[in-house]
């Protein structure tokens, strides 16, 4: 029992947590499998690998901030024209990322914008990435109250770390100047640096209008399509099409 307690400390202070968690299962278990010294010690490092990369992953999915639909395993083309299974396995597989190419989908409401995004982005984090998902409005609120909230300080700081950040409806609302700047400021520190990924229902040549500046909208759309895909999506909505009731169809 000494040596159990005394294992178990060693384990705590080298952050072998799954280690000093399991000893006696893995221990048990070692007992009834007799493996040998060397077979003994992979396994132990082998749990503990595992169990921090299930947890880092965990850690990166929470992050991420994905809608409850992100399967792109279940996208249904029928609802979406735009982009083929062939090019969307080419986006899942995320090579692109390498040389901090940008995707924009571009389409109205319903189209698969949303969805395409944060599938992309839940692929990404799968492949060990770090990638979040936030709106527009999410982005604008951080970059404001970063300087007074330490929160905020901390949320900033992931994004500008990211290796892939998705952009819920960009341009959606009217931009206020000094959030335009603070907008573009993000943008242009990620440029080359990182991927992005924009959802938008306007055409880039609109964006000056819900920026109210025609330089700074030139300078964004500069940086954001030096390496890009742009896709077009069209189609019906989907959420209209299934559409839900509250109420039981009367007979």
């Amino acid at each position: 029992m000494k040596q159990k307690e005394l294992l178990k400390s060693y384990a705590s202070r080298l952050r072998l947590y799954y280690l000093s968690t399991h000893l006696e299962e893995m221990v048990h278990k070692a007992q009834e499998n007799k493996p040998s010294y060397l077979e003994f010690i992979v396994q132990i490092l082998e749990s503990e690998v595992i169990n921090r990369d299930t947890r880092d992953y965990e850690r990166r999915l929470s992050a991420a901030h994905l809608p409850s639909r992100h399967d792109l395993d279940l996208f249904d083309f029928n609802f979406s024209y735009g982009i083929t299974p062939g090019r969307m396995k080419e986006l899942r597989e995320l090579l692109w990322m390498e040389q901090a190419y940008n995707v924009i989908l571009m389409g109205p409401s319903g189209t698969g914008k949303t969805y395409i995004a944060s599938g992309l982005i839940y692929e990404a984090v799968k492949q060990g990435y770090k990638a979040y998902m936030l709106t527009m409005g999410e982005i604008i609120t951080t970059i404001k109250m970063k300087e007074i909230s330490p929160t905020a300080m901390s949320a900033y700081n992931r994004i500008v770390r990211a290796d892939l950040i998705a952009i819920d409806d960009i341009m959606l609302f009217p931009v206020k100047k000094e959030d335009a700047n603070g907008f573009f400021n993000l943008i242009n520190t990620l440029h080359e640096k990182a991927s992005i990924i924009i959802t938008t229902n306007k055409a880039p040549t609109e964006w000056a209008q819900t920026l109210d500046d025609e330089v700074l909208a030139t300078a964004l759309l500069d940086r954001l399509l030096y390496r890009c895909e742009v896709i077009k999506l069209t189609g019906t909505s989907y959420r209209m099409e299934n559409r839900k009731s509250i109420f039981k169809e009367e007979l």
